[in-house]
């Protein structure tokens, strides 16, 4: 039988402690996550706080470690967003809860032949697959989709961080029962269109499996480098603007809006302000759910994150919105205190009601991965070697305009 309560201790007045002494980090722009991660610890039942407060420091600190990692490879970004209304509306039901059936409902399927190459035609009904071209003197092949999904998994998704997809012909004759692609030396490129518009609630879903994983394995390092990182992306699935191809405003001619919901007023208002007391973590019967009604709850805030501001914006002059200040050793540009509260004013407690939801969020998910796991004890007095993640800028690595 699972253990899905826990008593909760006397962690409500630690936390107090813990929020009041919390110091803003020098890198201003992570202040959120950090918050999210420390506060989240306050939610863990008995069985796991102690072992998650002994290490809250790097909890903490090491929150945005994937931010940093953006710079460093190019299959992080995507990990951070979802560009969900590029691809439906709420409720988002043409958007497959499966990551390997959303890919492939969205790539392209390229025979490559020497120096050349075509496109298939790529069609999905009737639960069945179709690729077909005139070309090459004509090739129609068919399968029942539930077969290609399944060859996909086992064949194709093991390339996913490879820089290309590439299938020998041999692969396509074993899958289609053909010869056709070994005797015309035919290879085929799989081009992946979907991960670019973002990933982040399958991320959710795989940091939760390799979570579940490590409590398993009793890897004390990998479970707190994965609790860590899942923080991480359960708070940027909570921020409306990590759900819309306007994620900085740039289509409706408010650039920067992003930092300023997601920063500025966190940075400005949150200890002051906000109450984060938010219960204890639950279990989580249904992740797949959990996770997609967090995609939804945030992107049914985008309309008034963007058009509150637009309208606050005609009513305070542009010297009142931006002022000035010392940053890392640089004059940056910011919203000015009295702009940033009549913003957060003007949305009610959404600001607040998402960081707290992030902060239940990270709890419930670690506690379900612990119970997933069968709840192992982990001896929070054993010592055990931390080796923080060495993370070394690509100049080549192109990251979004906000970052």
């Amino acid at each position: 039988m699972k253990n899905r309560s826990f008593i909760p201790d006397i962690t409500l007045i630690v936390a107090v402690g813990v929020l009041l002494s919390f110091s803003r980090p020098v890198m201003w722009g992570f202040y959120g996550h950090k918050l999210i991660n420390r506060m989240a610890v306050f939610t863990l039942p008995p069985e796991l706080i102690g072992f998650y407060k002994k290490h809250i420091e790097y909890i903490t600190e090491h929150a945005v470690d994937p931010d940093k990692r953006r710079y460093a490879t190019k299959h992080e970004g995507p990990r951070h967003f979802i560009d969900i209304d590029h691809w439906d509306k709420i409720p988002f039901d043409n958007v497959p809860r499966d990551f390997e059936e959303a890919i492939i409902q969205h790539c392209s399927v390229k025979l490559v032949f020497g120096q050349d190459s075509v496109y298939f035609n790529k069609e999905i009904k009737n639960d069945s697959i179709f690729l077909k071209t005139p070309y090459l003197g004509g090739i129609y092949l068919t399968i029942d989709y539930p077969t290609f999904v399944k060859y996909w998994k086992k064949v194709i998704k093991p390339l996913y961080y490879d820089d290309q997809w590439r299938l020998s012909g041999y692969d396509f004759d074993e899958l289609f029962g053909t010869t056709y692609f070994q005797k015309n030396k035919v290879d085929i490129l799989i081009e992946d269109h979907f991960s670019e518009y973002g990933i982040v609630p399958y991320q959710l879903e795989m940091s939760l499996s390799r979570l579940t994983y490590a409590f398993e394995q009793k890897d004390k390092s990998a479970i707190l480098r994965l609790s860590t990182e899942f923080g991480h992306y359960i708070g940027d699935a909570h921020v409306p603007l990590h759900t819309t191809k306007n994620y900085n405003g740039q289509l409706s001619n408010q650039n920067g809006i992003h930092a300023f919901w997601e920063s500025r007023i966190p940075e400005l208002f949150a200890e002051r302000n906000f109450d984060f007391f938010v219960g204890k973590a639950e279990y989580v019967e249904n992740p797949k759910d959990y996770i997609w009604d967090i995609i939804i709850k945030a992107h049914s805030h985008l309309d008034s994150v963007l058009a509150i501001e637009l309208r606050l914006s005609k009513t305070f002059d542009s010297d009142k919105q931006y002022c000035y200040d010392e940053r890392l050793g640089r004059t940056v540009r910011l919203e000015c205190p009295e702009y940033a509260e009549a913003y957060m004013n003007a949305m009610g407690s959404m600001v607040e009601e998402q960081m707290r939801s992030s902060i239940i969020a990270v709890g419930s998910l670690i506690y379900t991965a612990w119970v997933n796991a069968g709840q192992p004890v982990l001896d929070f007095e054993e010592d055990f070697e931390l080796v923080p993640e060495l993370i070394i800028p690509d100049k080549n690595v192109k990251t979004r305009a906000h970052e």
